[in-house]
């Protein structure tokens, strides 16, 4: 009997250690500041945990930024509304334009968190449709960034 409950305590603590392991996006990322901006894809990688894409944004001056970014759906998910890796890809080639709705990352720079996609025609490709209060930051640099004193790269502290 003892031999029993020790087995099944371990088995129920085995179950709970993978769902322990999974992150928030919102201890990373400030979801709650989502913005909009017009981005070329630079590489998209459909993989789990979270697809991941670099891009890049022209902002004044015609400086491009690029910045690194995860996406908020998982493989799993994309396919279950039709976005199977292939049409994701094709979608998602290198030199595509885009536009984005995302949120940086809490410790700033170019790095961030996509929760949407749409293509150059407003057909969406992930995510749903951009919250009304998302500003659209096209051409801002560094979009938007997180409060308090964070230095972008290229840029000199103060």
């Amino acid at each position: 009997m003892r031999l029993r409950i020790t087995a099944i305590g371990w088995l129920l603590c085995s179950l709970a250690l993978p769902a322990s392991a999974h992150h928030g996006s919102s201890i990373s990322y400030d979801t709650a500041k989502q913005w909009t901006t017009w981005a070329k894809v630079v590489q998209f990688n459909y993989m789990n945990p979270h697809p991941t894409m670099t891009f890049e944004r022209e902002v004044e001056g015609g400086v491009v930024e690029p910045w690194v970014s995860e996406l908020l759906t998982n493989p799993s998910m994309m396919a279950r509304q039709g976005w199977t890796k292939k049409k994701s890809e094709q979608a998602l080639a290198p030199g595509t334009r885009v536009k984005l709705t995302l949120s940086t990352s809490r410790a700033g720079g170019f790095s961030g968190i996509v929760l949407g996609i749409q293509a150059e025609d407003g057909s969406p490709v992930v995510g749903g449709a951009r919250p009304a209060d998302a500003p659209d930051l096209d051409g801002k640099p560094g979009g938007l960034q997180p409060e308090g004193e964070i230095v972008l790269p290229g840029q000199d502290a103060q």
